[in-house]
């Protein structure tokens, strides 16, 4: 089951992925809330939220357990899937992410900001949409995206997705990431100008037992190199296979 990033959505965040897993693995993929042709919702964005639809698809499809694949924003989701639905879980893999976002007064400035923005988008959506889809996410990719990849991002809920951003400002995981329980592999994006890699390594130490697998890139990895980052996911994917009861 592959979590997508913030902003992201399943396609943009994994195209390149899929056909190396398929060869290992049946997988499964969906825009999370607010993102893409995720669910839309009159209520505030919660991660919690985002997990409890990752059973609910679980079981619509007619499977008991899942490897839970999540990157970055996907990555807290996936910890929170263990957290909320321990028996679904098979084992983990968590990618460019991190048990909290924000520490510093700059960085909580930051994702709050975004509070503001989100119920600008809540009261004007037309015109917010348009312009928060060129000034966040689309500038200076235009030129360099396929049509496809433009109309995935074009697509989002801006509301929700900037509340998403300030869910992800609030996340921490700190207090029960040493409860994990299953086999997961860590995928540490060593050149991440997102997620600081200290980040990513205290969570994966703090994980019993996690393996760590590296991919020299940065945070869009799976994009802008996949012919790094996609066999790295697949080792990763089938060492907790083999540890995964």
């Amino acid at each position: 089951m592959l979590l997508h990033g913030w902003t992201a959505t399943a396609d943009l965040n994994f195209f390149a992925c899929y056909a190396g897993l398929g060869r290992h693995f049946r997988v499964l993929a969906f825009d999370q809330r607010g993102h893409g042709r995720g669910l839309r919702s009159r209520w505030p964005f919660r991660l919690a939220d985002c997990a409890d639809d990752v059973a609910a698809v679980t079981d619509a499809v007619g499977l008991e357990r899942v490897i839970v694949v999540g990157y970055s924003m996907g990555g807290t989701v996936a910890q929170l899937v263990w957290r909320r639905h321990p028996s679904l879980v098979r084992g983990l893999v968590l990618g460019a992410t991190a048990a909290g976002f924000s520490s510093g007064r700059t960085e909580r400035l930051s994702f709050l900001g975004l509070t503001g923005l989100a119920a600008l988008a809540r009261l004007t959506p037309s015109q917010a949409r348009q312009w928060l889809t060129g000034q966040l996410y689309l500038q200076r990719r235009t030129d360099t995206w396929e049509p496809w990849a433009i109309g995935e991002a074009s697509s989002h809920d801006w509301r929700m997705v900037l509340e998403a951003g300030h869910a992800l400002g609030q996340f921490r995981a700190h207090d029960w990431l040493a409860e994990i329980d299953v086999p997961t592999s860590v995928l540490l994006t060593m050149r991440d100008e997102i997620v600081p890699l200290r980040r990513q390594l205290r969570l994966l130490d703090t994980i019993p037992g996690a393996a760590a697998f590296r991919v020299d890139a940065g945070h869009d990895a799976p994009v802008r190199h996949p012919r790094r980052f996609v066999p790295v996911l697949v080792d990763a994917c089938n060492a907790v296979a083999a540890r995964a009861p």
